[in-house]
């Protein structure tokens, strides 16, 4: 490490402001302030120094989403091999086979985002942001595996140019980027990210893996009981294929890349709440949401709308609900700020997606739906909530005197 720093600084003075290579001045300072903490500090005004600055609260986070990485590469390969009548499951052959199934959705989102806001920050002579090192790899989790590296593309530019370079880049966008980038891909091209194919990798990856017959079916337990009919002891089997409180909660089923495995989820959480960089108001404002809509939904089930017959419990476990309460709703930029107004847009959230999923069986899952609404309230609930306050306070005066 100590033979790359001083490479860096060797070449450093190519980039400063008289250098030949100052055009690309930003692009050095964002290579140099990810792999080393920067040396400069305040010279005027009263400043607040912390070791932690954004870049380490990103990679916190990134790390945070490792164990949804890594689960997602196993389960990828094994609903491969069991779409496929598999009866062995060698775990390294399907480790590898979803390592080669995700890598290049990484690399597309990274390509991409990371290139659009290089060339942005050296448009506007400003410093390269950091945020999309999470949103890169979110857009991989929440994407079913089979979706097109160019729709990854063209989704992903769109999202990081009309949803967060317009509106200032990091810290100003409204809208959770990866979610809106999950939001055009599926209003854009709904055959390819919903139905029972998508989410189960099809082909064979450099020899690993199966290639599936076109008859497969993949579709998620969200998407059965969707287009499922009848009452509530049935949906225990669904289509010959039991699912499970347990599989739920382990994430072998199927599902976008990320999303399936609570209990990888939870260590996720537990990190971040113990790093202090999400709120724990939010996370569990989000499942009081859902717990309670749920069992309004339970206490009144029909089977017009076979999924109000899930238990509520269950109803956190299956699709992006999890992910969305620990990893989504809880994004600070466009989640609420204030700490009561936490707790409400986390119980909107939680409500609105099992709400979405319950009552429209034509899009079995809510989770982005539901946060993105709630990105859009966020302002508006700070605002009441301040204004309460500030009313609150002006009659505790008004009484004083």
């Amino acid at each position: 490490m100590k033979a790359l720093r001083n490479y860096l600084n060797r070449i450093k003075p190519n980039f400063e402001p008289d250098g030949k290579l100052h055009a690309f001045r930003s692009v050095f300072d964002g290579f140099e302030t990810f792999l080393y903490t920067p040396n400069t500090t305040s010279t005027s005004g009263v400043n607040v120094h912390d070791s932690i600055d954004s870049k380490r609260v990103m990679i916190i986070v990134v790390l945070a989403l490792m164990p949804c990485l890594l689960f997602g590469m196993y389960n990828t390969g094994y609903q491969n091999w069991l779409a496929a009548g598999a009866t062995d499951f060698p775990f390294w052959q399907l480790m590898a086979y979803g390592f080669l199934a995700v890598l290049p959705r990484i690399v597309v989102a990274y390509v991409v985002g990371l290139g659009i806001e290089f060339v942005v920050a050296q448009w506007r002579r400003e410093e390269i942001q950091e945020g999309f090192l999470v949103t890169g790899i979110l857009i991989s989790l929440i994407c079913p595996i089979e979706t097109p590296l160019w729709m990854i593309a063209v989704a992903t530019a769109f999202s990081v140019i009309f949803v967060k370079e317009v509106f200032g880049g990091t810290g100003y966008n409204v809208f959770n980027v990866a979610l809106v980038t999950r939001a055009v891909l599926f209003f854009g091209y709904p055959a390819q990210m919903s139905g029972d194919k998508v989410f189960v990798s099809t082909n064979s990856i450099c020899g690993l893996g199966y290639d599936l017959p076109d008859a497969f079916s993949g579709a998620t337990p969200l998407g059965q009981i969707a287009s499922f009919t009848g009452g509530n002891l049935e949906l225990l089997n669904l289509k010959g294929n039991p699912v499970t409180t347990w599989d739920a909660f382990l994430g072998l089923i199927p599902g976008s890349f990320g999303e399936t495995s609570t209990l990888a989820i939870l260590i996720g959480a537990v990190l971040l709440l113990a790093a202090g960089i999400a709120s724990w108001r939010i996370m569990l404002s989000v499942v009081a949401g859902g717990l309670l809509m749920g069992w309004v939904a339970n206490v009144f089930a029909t089977p017009t709308y076979p999924a109000s017959f899930l238990d509520p419990f269950d109803q956190l476990l299956f699709g992006g609900f999890a992910f969305a309460a620990v990893f989504m709703a809880t994004d600070p930029v466009t989640a609420a700020r204030t700490n009561a107004g936490k707790y409400v847009y986390g119980f909107l959230v939680g409500a609105v997606a099992i709400l979405i999923r319950t009552y429209n069986n034509g899009y079995p899952e809510g989770a982005m739906l539901a946060v993105l609404l709630a990105n859009a309230l966020a302002p508006l609930i700070d605002y009441c909530v301040v204004q309460l306050n500030v009313s609150r306070r002006m009659r505790r005066q008004r009484r004083a005197a």
